[in-house]
Order: structure tokens, then C-alpha cells, then sequence
């Protein structure tokens, strides 16, 4: 009997606790699109792509070196400032992709708050998300994030995101090039019950750096297939409308024994 009322209340506080964490039920087939440093096809290509389509997308930001103010490979600032105009999320990726793993509290501070600075400088929204470059990720990078503030941070794992299990500051994805699109098909199968799936895309194409690079034809072929079946692609910060941010994590455990990198 003991052991029938300790489960009863495990359940019942579980129940509480995902309560809390869900502010509106999330519907099946929610995928999350994500765009990392800033390459110059975001603009050009993927914008373009994603406003015919009606998708949303969070464009994580940084300065990548040493070729940052080549054209051809990257976006420049005014690029940047325009994407916030269509509507689009500009996040937080670091000053020059540092990762923050590695960085004193210091320094990390001061590679996002550039960042920071310069979208308050460009009337572009003070970022709330952050991806970890390079997947590079630990306990105290993790409470830099929550001291400044943010949201939801992505990293890897190739699995969906669980809003009740899942950390909002360990937020997995899958990452995306140019040979495994079965992977990507069957990880939008895994949007369901609650699960939410998000992407970590590069280039498109990703000159600069071609192992993460997505030819714009597949990714078009992305597109239609998420048009054609229903799903809803929405932003990082639209997750705030589905998740109490502030509630997940005072009562998620950061766990950093499940897959968090590829």
C-alpha cells in the first residue's frame, strides 16, 4: 500500500511539475529551424526560401574568422539587420565562434555581450537564444547563460527535444549537410507527443566550410515536404509561447549524460 501512495504521489508531482513547465499544449509536427555563422547564403538563399514557404527561422550570429568580412562566404552586419526586418531571429553564436566552454566567465560574458551590443546598435532585439559553437558545452557555461539570461541554448545529439525533460539550456538537434538526408526525413517523424524537433543548419551551400554544407535544392526539397505535410516551422523564441522557460529551469536537472553533441 506504501508503495502504491509513494508512486501515486511521484505521478501526481510529475504531473504538477510538467504542468507548470507547459504553458500550451505543443501540437505534433513542430519543427525548429536553425542557422549557425552567419554565411553569406542565409541571405541570399535561405531567407528567401524560408519567406516563400512561411517558415520562421533563428539565425545564430557571430563573426567567423579569420574571413568574416569576405562577402562570398559571410553576411555582413546590415545582411543581419535586414533578416531582423523580415522577421526572422537573430541569436546569440558568439563574437568569433568561441567556444564557451573553455572561456573564464569573463570572457564569456564579453564574446556574447559583443554580440549583444551590436544588434542594440542595428535596433535588432536583444538575443535571448544561443547556440554552442562547436557543440562545446559544460556546467559553467551553462550557468553563464542563465545568469545572463537566456532562454534556450541548442546544442547537438541528433535526438528530438523534450520541453519537460530536456534542460532549456541543453536544447538538442539534429545537424544537417549534404549526405544524410534519410537522417533528417526520419527525424521529422519525431515530432509527436509532446517532442519537438530542431535542426542546427549551416550554409546553403556552406563555402567555406562544405563538410556542413546543404545544397539549396535539398533544402528546398525540405521545405516543401514540411509545407506539404503540415508540420509548422517556427523560431527558437516561439518556444517561449509553448514553454515557461523561468519554471524549467528551476525544476530540470541539467543532464549532460544524454547525447548533447554529433
Amino acid at each position: 500500500m506504501k508503495k502504491i501512495v509513494a508512486l501515486f504521489i511521484l505521478m501526481t508531482t510529475i504531473g504538477y511539475v510538467n504542468a507548470q513547465i507547459i504553458k500550451m499544449p505543443i501540437p505534433d509536427k513542430l519543427v525548429v529551424l536553425t542557422f549557425d555563422d552567419a554565411t553569406a547564403s542565409q541571405y541570399s538563399i535561405v531567407a528567401p526560401l524560408l519567406e516563400k514557404f512561411g517558415f520562421g527561422g533563428t539565425f545564430f550570429i557571430c563573426e567567423f574568422q579569420p574571413n568574416f568580412k569576405d562577402s562570398s562566404k559571410y553576411m555582413n552586419w546590415r545582411q543581419i539587420a535586414a533578416l531582423n526586418r523580415m522577421g526572422f531571429e537573430i541569436a546569440n553564436h558568439t563574437r568569433h565562434h568561441e567556444h564557451i566552454n573553455s572561456l573564464s566567465k569573463e570572457k564569456a560574458v564579453e564574446v556574447l555581450k559583443y554580440i549583444d551590443d551590436k544588434c542594440d546598435s542595428l535596433d535588432i532585439p536583444k538575443p535571448t537564444n544561443f547556440a554552442y559553437p562547436g557543440y562545446g558545452l559544460n556546467l559553467s557555461a551553462l550557468e553563464v547563460l542563465k545568469e545572463e539570461g537566456y532562454h534556450f541554448a541548442r546544442a547537438g545529439g541528433s535526438r528530438a527535444y523534450n520541453p519537460v525533460v530536456d534542460h532549456p539550456l541543453l536544447i538538442p538537434s539534429w545537424a544537417m549537410n549534404s549526405e544524410n538526408k534519410q537522417e533528417i526525413m526520419q527525424a521529422f517523424s519525431e515530432a509527436k507527443e509532446g517532442k519537438i524537433v530542431v535542426l542546427t543548419i549551416h550554409g546553403v551551400p556552406d563555402v567555406e566550410h562544405p563538410w556542413v554544407t546543404t545544397p539549396p535544392e535539398l533544402f528546398e526539397e525540405y521545405l516543401t515536404y514540411l509545407s506539404g505535410n503540415g508540420f509548422s516551422v517556427i523560431s527558437l523564441n516561439q518556444l517561449d509561447e509553448y514553454i515557461d522557460v523561468k519554471e524549467a529551469v528551476r525544476s530540470i536537472i541539467p543532464d549532460f549524460t544524454k547525447p548533447l553533441k554529433n
